[in-house]
């Protein structure tokens, strides 16, 4: 991209930042006519010049968008509301390999005790997922065994080791003997939130929370058997208020390592309390990911672990019925949309937009036309993302318009068309296949059919739909969003 262009789009980029669009103008309908030479693809993609893009189409520098690697694990948490099916073979590597490896295809083969058996049944866990089958009777094992565990989020890890942390719980100790680190505060409270409704029927287990707003005067004495927490608090009380003893602790987690470590100062605080434990301590290490940086904290955590990895199920477009909308505004678009949606059956719908301002004017626009609209994007605190996601996964919304900030994470299983109302793009204006895949992947989940639509409004974003067909080596057929025949049609492809 030119730097001149480059300049301008930011200045552009920026000044949307700024603005507030509470005020819409009407939207001017325009009358078909035969399309220009670039609305009819090639038969060979070209490749996406760097040149200067149209509006939506000049990459992520809007992404103040960013969200941290914490905020991303938490909402990715919140939004599942079951298992990610994995298909993948469980890796696994231990100090000794000839010593036997355990899988359980049930619960009750754990031989837990009847109260916590009784937990995990409520929270509807009827079968242990793939990760489950061979990290509980490895973590639940005499003499206890150390363990490394990394799969996505989604897999059940969060489940796993909470119930060995809980099968691990000596009521008769009255004091901390079971520790986990989380990253922050609200990572922490998911985690306590599990521990505490697995332990429904465990009534003598006694858990705390070690995160801000909890205070404890000097000299005080914990009885809890179980703290979860993050790094700084639990260091403070174990080291300068000595609240309990780091050197009577059995067991150990350290969990969202990856996001521990690109969080500023607590892979140094989780080193530190991990120096005060005994050698005989149990430790478990759980991540999303497993690149160097996470191997040489683990390698520094942990001695002799078992390491499983359950590598990241791949999405498909098998199943994802692949459009695009050739239009010539941003009220074209919204027009298409409109006409598409008043057409075909549709659960819910995920519309992506490229900057705030698109998707804050589309968001009041399809509100004042009566849809039940959400609009996400990554100005909104963390609780606000999470209510808007919730609703949106109650059904309360029926349509989420959402910039980058939410392209990976969300499983919503009545999501059954996804629109890229700008199509996404790299900083260099170029087609990223990774965002496309991520974002059409909304749909099409759990085994049903979706359908994905993309809408082009000029010769460059033309040239980007051609890249991402070619890439995917799928065809990505034209829709014509004034004839509801053929739109209809779509609904009998299902």
């Amino acid at each position: 991209m030119a730097t001149a262009a480059s300049s301008d789009w930011g200045a552009e980029a920026n000044e949307e930042e700024k603005e507030v669009t509470k005020k819409m103008t009407n939207i001017n309908l325009q009358s078909k006519e035969d399309p220009p030479a670039w609305m009819v693809p090639s038969d060979q993609p070209a490749e996406v010049p760097a040149t200067t893009p149209e509006e939506g189409l000049a990459g992520s520098v809007e992404e103040s968008e960013k969200i941290s690697a914490a905020e991303k694990s938490l909402l990715q948490k919140v939004i599942r509301k079951g298992l990610v099916e994995n298909h993948h073979d469980l890796e696994v590597q231990r100090k000794d390999p000839n010593s036997p490896l355990y899988s359980v295809k049930t619960f009750e083969a754990l031989n837990l005790r009847p109260e916590l058996l009784k937990g995990v049944h409520a929270m509807g866990f009827d079968a242990p997922s793939k990760i489950q089958e061979t990290a509980l009777p490895t973590l639940l094992v005499d003499p206890p065994q150390n363990m490394i565990a990394q799969s996505q989020s989604g897999t059940g890890k969060t489940a796993a080791f909470v119930l060995a942390m809980l099968s691990r719980t000596d009521v008769s100790k009255n004091y901390p003997h079971v520790v986990c680190l989380s990253p922050t505060f609200e990572l922490a409270i998911q985690t306590g939130e599990v521990a505490k409704k697995m332990a429904k029927f465990c009534p003598h287990i006694k858990i705390r929370y070690a995160v801000r707003g909890e205070e404890i005067p000097r000299g005080t004495q914990i009885t809890d058997h179980i703290l979860i927490g993050t790094p700084g608090k639990l260091l403070d009380w174990g080291t300068k208020l000595r609240c309990f003893d780091l050197t009577k602790v059995e067991v150990f987690v350290l969990d969202e390592a990856d996001v521990m470590i690109a969080t500023q100062g607590h892979q140094d605080q989780s080193i530190r309390i991990h120096k005060l434990l005994p050698k005989l301590c149990q430790m478990m290490l759980f991540s999303a990911t497993y690149d160097e940086d996470v191997m040489k904290f683990a390698e520094m955590i942990i001695r002799n672990p078992v390491v499983l990895k359950l590598h990241r199920e791949q999405q498909s477009l098998d199943n994802i019925k692949q459009h695009y909308v050739v239009c010539k505004s941003k009220e074209d678009k919204y027009r298409s949309i409109s006409n598409i949606y008043g057409v075909l059956t549709i659960g819910q719908a995920m519309i992506f937009c490229h900057t705030r301002k698109t998707a804050s004017w589309l968001a009041e626009t399809m509100s004042r036309e009566g849809h039940a609209v959400a609009l996400l994007s990554g100005e909104l605190e963390i609780e606000q993302r999470i209510n808007i996601i919730n609703r949106f996964r109650e059904g309360k919304e029926k349509v989420l318009i959402t910039t980058n900030v939410m392209a990976r994470g969300i499983d919503v299983e009545q999501v059954t068309m996804v629109v890229n109302f700008d199509l996404p793009v790299d900083q260099n204006g170029r087609a990223d296949c990774e965002t496309y895949l991520h974002r059409i992947g909304r749909t099409g989940r759990f085994g049903k059919s979706g359908v994905a639509i993309n809408l082009v409004d000029g010769p460059r974003s033309m040239q980007v739909l051609q890249f991402i067909e070619s890439h995917f080596k799928r065809p990505i057929l034209r829709l014509d969003a004034e004839d509801v025949d053929e739109i209809e049609k779509l609904n009998k492809d299902e």
